[in-house]
């Protein structure tokens, strides 16, 4: 598992290397989200504003707000536009109502047609009104009328007591005088008492003033989500999808990237890293057909996890490098031998690296190339070769191939002798003149030619 931190130069290689398939999965997006917006028909949003006079609290406010979207609201509602197919409990998922700033209760109404919804909208503030006017100061109702009747027991109360101050024993006593003092504080109390009683009924200072304040607008256009807003909001979770499962990928991938690990893997010794230019070569058989075709034009064909190639030198650079492996081979076999060049199946850079060392080790060892499965690598019996030397490409391979690999080996008896890896840099200008002597000697060995078997099972 890969524990390198994700960058953003992370995701800027995998939008450079797999733009291609993102802008397919894109295309795939927004055609989707076309579909969606097909499935749900545009809907349009309008409101209308209730205006509450008076001193009102957040909570009552918000008690209004339920109430101008309780049932018994929306069913009036219902029952007064007449719609077909439509009852109650289908507009109550169409209706919202909010307090705002203001002592305000913001009534918003969705509908399939601007129309629809400016009618719904103003259709629930009027009932919404005449409801909280009804339940807050409707006479029929015994509780309502209680207010009423303390007011005239007041009344009659106060009658009562200025006829007892009347009636208190006349005179300027003092027993006298202290009466009618008591029953004047006894009526002024009263009076008080109505006053504030006035000033907190809900039927004639708050619910008997709420105002619509004008017709809710014509809507001129979709409330969101809009066919824009869908088609757009495909592609982007499409594209992230393809980021993400290309991160997740990375993240999962058991691919060795060491030099150490892979000669661990293979139990074997590292000989050396070598260069192959990032000129593409030529195609191979099984590069042909339609999957072929589609991982081309895909852009699936290159890896994106892997640095970008660095500059390196030229070929004769290349070449000294070939050479030194070659050097280090010649030194660890106690004598001249045949080897067998192991390539995993489908790694071209290994291709064409096990191709240069052929023509670089000119004969000494001799060397065969020859190609093996990693699913069920089979490398050939030992015949003349007596060694295999194994050829891979950086992180392409994970720790259980490479010791599939080695088993393969074991198993025609053949001890790894060495592992050589390649990896890919962009060529520069070749030198005027090779140094060695006899380059003009030396005859490329062709990967794939007469001297190439491959070996799979």
């Amino acid at each position: 598992m890969s524990e390198d931190t994700i960058r953003l130069a992370t995701i800027g290689r995998i939008l450079r290397r797999r733009w291609r398939l993102l802008t397919v999965l894109a295309v795939l997006g927004a055609l989707s989200g076309f579909g969606a917006s097909a499935l749900f028909p545009p809907q349009y949003t309008t409101s209308a504003s209730v205006l509450l006079p008076g001193a009102w609290q957040d909570r009552e406010l918000l008690t209004q707000a339920e109430i101008a979207t309780s049932s018994v609201v929306i069913d009036r509602v219902a029952a007064t536009l007449g719609w077909a197919g439509v009852s109650g409990s289908d507009l109550r998922g169409r209706v919202t109502a909010t307090a705002a700033d203001g002592n305000i209760i913001k009534i918003s109404g969705t509908a399939e047609t601007p129309e629809r919804a400016q009618q719904l909208s103003d259709q629930v503030a009027r009932q919404f009104v005449t409801f909280a006017v009804r339940i807050a100061g409707d006479g029929t109702d015994p509780e309502a009328a209680q207010p009423e009747a303390l007011r005239q027991l007041v009344a009659q109360a106060s009658r009562r007591i200025t006829d007892l101050a009347d009636a208190a024993a006349p005179g300027q006593s003092v027993d006298a005088v202290q009466t009618r003092t008591e029953l004047v504080k006894m009526r002024t109390a009263l009076q008080d008492a109505m006053k504030k009683l006035d000033q907190a009924d809900p039927a004639t200072n708050k619910a008997g003033t709420m105002v619509v304040m004008g017709s809710a607008a014509r809507p001129t256009g979709e409330a969101a989500p809009t066919r824009a807003q869908l088609v757009a909001g495909g592609a982007l979770v499409f594209l992230l999808v393809g980021v993400i499962g290309h991160l997740s990928a990375a993240r999962a991938s058991r691919r060795l990237r060491t030099e150490p690990e892979i000669a661990a893997a293979l139990r074997s010794v590292f000989l050396g890293a070598v260069d192959v230019s990032g000129e593409r070569s030529a195609r191979r058989p099984e590069d042909r057909g339609p999957k072929a075709l589609v991982r081309r034009l895909l852009g699936l064909d290159v890896r994106w996890d892997v640095p970008a190639p660095h500059a390196c030198g030229d070929e004769a650079d290349r070449q000294a490098r070939y050479r030194r492996v070659c050097a280090r081979l010649r030194d660890r076999l106690p004598t001249p031998r045949r080897l067998l060049v192991v390539v995993p199946g489908g790694d071209r850079l290994a291709h064409r690296a096990a191709g240069q060392l052929v023509a670089e080790a000119g004969g000494e060892p001799a060397l065969r190339v020859v190609e093996v499965s990693v699913d069920r690598p089979l490398v050939p019996d030992r015949e003349d070769e007596s060694g295999a030397l194994v050829v891979l490409g950086a992180g392409s391979r994970t720790a259980a191939e490479l010791a599939g690999i080695a088993e393969a080996c074991a198993e025609a008896g053949h001890e790894v002798v060495g592992v050589v890896v390649a990896g890919l840099v962009r060529a520069r200008p070749n030198r005027s003149a090779d140094p060695r002597p006899d380059a003009a000697e030396r005859v490329p060995v062709p990967v794939g030619g007469d001297d190439t078997r491959r070996a799979s099972g």
